[in-house]
């Protein structure tokens, strides 16, 4: 049965199941066309039907953790698709006046077009950021020992509820403003510093276990002082 209007269809996957709608829906006197991760332009050469080639895409991630959105590129975008992890290590804060010399940080997961990979990298090399390559296992190894921490101590901080006095130190001046600036991001972003970064954990560890330290350091040095002393 014929249809009573022509529609414009378009089929993405050509295989066997899809050239078989075709057949009828052609028959029936629609247009098509087709799109496939296969080159069917023979295929639909044969049939009438303008073929697309799917184009090669670039896929570029910005997230503060590098490990966690490589595996899931590489495990959800097509093989033809070409892959670049980055972190620019600055933000609307850091950069409003600028991204001279602020470091951009990338991993070539998987790139085969390097003439689209380096025109995208030179959106930042134009802005005279200091371009850093460096693994997604490295970059979230040390992200953990330096952007997590800073996180985790300014929310700490918050927590104590700390401000300003009228006898700050600058030192002091200091943490003020790094709670400040932390409290700043979303909760939802410092969560994932630490659930999508297996290298975070460790780090939390480490600061307890510092923390730990120092107070056992202190009672003991207490301990010593006051108690008697020994002609």
């Amino acid at each position: 049965m014929s249809s009573s209007r022509s529609l414009k269809i378009g089929i993405v996957g050509f295989g066997s199941f899809g050239q078989f709608l075709a057949k009828t829906m052609i028959k029936q006197g629609h247009t098509l066309t087709a799109t496939s991760r296969t080159d069917y332009t023979h295929s639909c050469l044969q049939l009438g039907i303008q073929f697309f080639r799917r184009p090669k895409t670039l896929f570029v991630d910005v997230l503060s953790v590098k490990e966690h959105p490589r595996d899931l590129l590489l495990r959800v975008l097509p093989e033809e698709s070409d892959i670049l992890c980055t972190h620019p290590m600055f933000g609307p804060e850091s950069g409003k006046d600028g991204w001279k010399d602020l470091t951009f940080m990338y991993d070539k997961v998987r790139i085969r077009d390097e003439d689209t990979c380096s025109n995208l990298l030179h959106v930042f090399v134009s802005e005279d950021c200091r371009m850093l390559q460096m693994s997604c296992e490295e970059h979230d190894k040390i992200a953990a020992k330096s952007q997590f921490i800073t996180h985790t101590v300014g929310r700490t901080l918050a927590e104590m509820n700390i401000e300003s006095t009228p006898i700050d130190t600058k030192g002091f001046q200091t943490l003020i403003q790094l709670k400040d600036t932390t409290m700043r991001d979303s909760f939802d972003l410092y969560s994932g510093l630490f659930i999508c970064n297996r290298f975070a954990h460790q780090e939390l560890e480490n600061l307890q276990h510092a923390l730990h330290k120092v107070k056992e350091t202190l009672i003991q040095r207490k301990s010593e002082e006051l108690s008697p002393k020994q002609d």
